[in-house]
């Protein structure tokens, strides 16, 4: 073997061990879907299956995203799911009750989510007061809530307008095409190109500024193989109904989420704290204030969150968003979050949200109890954060 491919061999090999800790879940939600793929006889990937599998995880997909930051900065959010549950019941009584227009009323309900957010970020960002504390209060409290509005009963149907919030598929510009929805697809392909250029270019940008990138072969096989999942993905979603309204929402979502944590000053600065907020503060960053935006920002995305799982359900009941703060939390350490605040991404917290839905998933489909569920999503969680502090020993 010449120089240059040793060269090659180690460079590719000191990229992955340096960058395991990114690329280790992408791999491991591969394996764990092949592997469902398998057992399942090909059940999971059915475009069918596939479909629910977006709709049954498009809210834990949306918490995750406000959940991260709130990881990010170091503290915690227990009450997503009770706040969820609550707005849920709030839309219940404004659409179904006062038969309120549901455009109002989702207004409404956002609005109330980031004043509850705000709420609790005001405690723990001004007072200091432990955000596990304050949020294992609003659990209890929003819980609470959410059954007393409702008396205790179920609250639905939702309008039909409503419903298609989560159950709902775009527009089909070309009708009878068969099978298959070609503007779905279209869309798909279009997404496809638009993140392999976006690498590219953002590769392009760190040469200028010598930044040391990965390895050229290794991004090209990268991207390729991205290009082609993505393609595969929108192929499959394609063939059942089309592209749901809530994987839209959920794009555009992660793409603004990832712009600004990754391209904008206050994304930085969210990490600054969350690595050493006394160094924050001490080089001008208002350390209160990100803390307190942080805590906002959950409570819209969870009341998010809410509406679109009230809409799938097309009722609100009292146990609405019983254990989704485990699920969302979990997301994000599985995909990389540290415990100690100041690392995680964007990409990785969707990982782990979509790990956790195919584990689910495809549990569900071989006939697992939620039992044995819960111990495996547990033993799944545990080695996430073990790997953590494994890595953080290790710096």
């Amino acid at each position: 073997m010449s120089d240059t491919a040793l060269k090659d061999k180690a460079s590719h090999a000191g990229f992955l061990k340096n960058n395991l800790r990114e690329y280790g879940m992408l791999i491991s939600l591969f394996a764990i879907m092949i592997f469902f793929e398998v057992v399942t006889n090909g059940t999971l990937l059915r475009p069918l299956n596939l479909t629910n599998l977006v709709l049954q995880n498009s809210y834990i997909v949306i918490m995750a995203l406000g959940m991260l930051l709130v990881i990010v900065t170091g503290h915690i959010d227990l009450s997503v799911g009770s706040v969820a549950g609550f707005i849920g019941a709030v839309a219940a009584v404004l659409m179904v009750k006062f038969d309120l227009h549901f455009i109002p009323a989702t207004l409404i309900c956002l609005a109330l989510g980031g004043l509850i957010g705000a709420a609790q970020g005001y405690w723990v960002a001004y007072f200091k007061i432990p955000s596990f504390i304050v949020t294992l209060a609003g659990m209890l409290v929003f819980k609470g809530l959410a059954l007393a509005i409702l008396a205790g009963q179920s609250v639905g149907p939702f309008p039909p307008t409503f419903q298609k919030l989560s159950s709902g598929f775009i527009p089909e510009l070309i009708p009878d095409a068969g099978n298959l929805y070609p503007t779905s697809l279209a869309i798909g392909a279009a997404l496809a190109l638009a993140m392999v250029w976006l690498n590219f270019r953002g590769r392009a940008r760190q040469e200028a500024h010598h930044i040391h990138t990965e390895p050229y072969g290794f991004f090209l096989a990268k991207n390729a193989l991205l290009f082609a999942v993505i393609l595969y993905f929108a192929y499959l979603i394609a063939s059942h109904r089309g592209l749901p309204n809530v994987l839209v929402i959920m794009t555009a979502l992660i793409a603004l989420y990832a712009f600004v944590t990754t391209r904008t000053t206050i994304g930085r600065q969210i990490y600054a704290v969350g690595g050493n907020e006394k160094a924050a503060k001490l080089s001008g960053i208002k350390t209160e204030r990100l803390t307190f935006l942080t805590f906002v920002n959950m409570g819209v995305l969870a009341a998010l969150a809410g509406l679109v799982f009230a809409a799938r359900l097309n009722t609100a009941t009292p146990k609405a968003g019983l254990g989704f703060e485990l699920d969302v939390i979990a997301a994000c350490f599985i995909g990389g979050a540290s415990a100690y605040g100041g690392v995680g991404r964007v990409g990785g917290a969707v990982i782990g949200a979509l790990i956790m839905g195919v584990m689910n998933n495809g549990m569900s489909i071989l006939g697992i109890g939620i039992d044995y569920q819960q111990v495996i999503k547990g033993l799944v969680l545990l080695g996430a954060v073990c790997l953590d502090v494994y890595n953080q020993r290790r710096a």
